[in-house]
């Protein structure tokens, strides 16, 4: 798969070397000369020109593209990266890096946005997740199909402990993706039983997730 990365800083970086392990084909590309170094990812290719230029992206030959990341740590480039990929080359993935939480509205299928990744949120809902069960944890927005990536951590006394995942009515607009048990990462099976401190993996319409709070929440204590 070929991959170009709009930024070159310490973000952009770390995604390549993180793709280039997994033996995709990285292009990076920056105005910055001092982040042009080419010594910290060398086996990825490297262009020193503006991203937002229709030039640059033509030299990049993003056509040939089947993912765009904008992980500039300017959220009007990142937001013009990913519509000029989007509309002048309909590259099929645009993932795009929100700096401001302010700004995240605007990271949508409008602007050519297929996922949007707010670091500020993420970490804050990293910290969430470590210290809350029984609450629904927004992980990830998909903008184009209006969804979310959601974590929940299934409580004790929840009344689906010891029931099979294919014997739960899911809500609408959800699907359970992943299970994540003590070490263990589980492809959910419907003969798979629930169990207390499960980390449960959902993509969801955001309409449905009080919905599914609800469903996973423990059982109301009778007075």
């Amino acid at each position: 798969m070929r991959v170009v990365i709009a930024g070159a800083g310490a973000v952009g970086r770390s995604i390549a070397g993180e793709l280039l392990e997994n033996g995709h084909e990285v292009l990076l590309i920056d105005n910055d000369p001092d982040a042009v170094a080419v010594r910290r990812v060398p086996e990825a290719e490297w262009l020193l020109a503006d991203a937002a230029e229709i030039a640059t992206l033509d030299e990049a030959a993003l056509e040939r593209c089947q993912v765009v990341i904008a992980a500039s740590g300017d959220d009007k480039v990142n937001l013009v990266v990913s519509l000029l990929a989007k509309t002048e080359y309909g590259v099929p993935r645009v993932v795009a890096r929100v700096n401001n939480p302010k700004n995240e509205w605007l990271f949508n299928d409008a602007w050519g946005v297929d996922v949007a990744v707010s670091t500020p949120r993420l970490m804050s809902a990293l910290v969430e997740e470590a210290v809350s069960v029984g609450d629904l944890v927004r992980l990830l927005r998909f903008s184009q199909g209006e969804a979310n990536l959601v974590e929940l951590t299934l409580p004790q006394g929840a009344a689906l402990v010891g029931t099979r995942v294919g014997e739960v009515a899911w809500p609408q607009d959800t699907a359970l993706v992943t299970i994540i048990r003590g070490v263990k990462v589980l492809i959910p099976d419907p003969d798979d039983a629930l169990a207390a401190g499960d980390e449960l993996l959902f993509v969801a319409a955001p309409a449905r997730e009080a919905q599914l709070q609800a469903l996973l929440s423990p059982r109301p204590v009778k007075e």
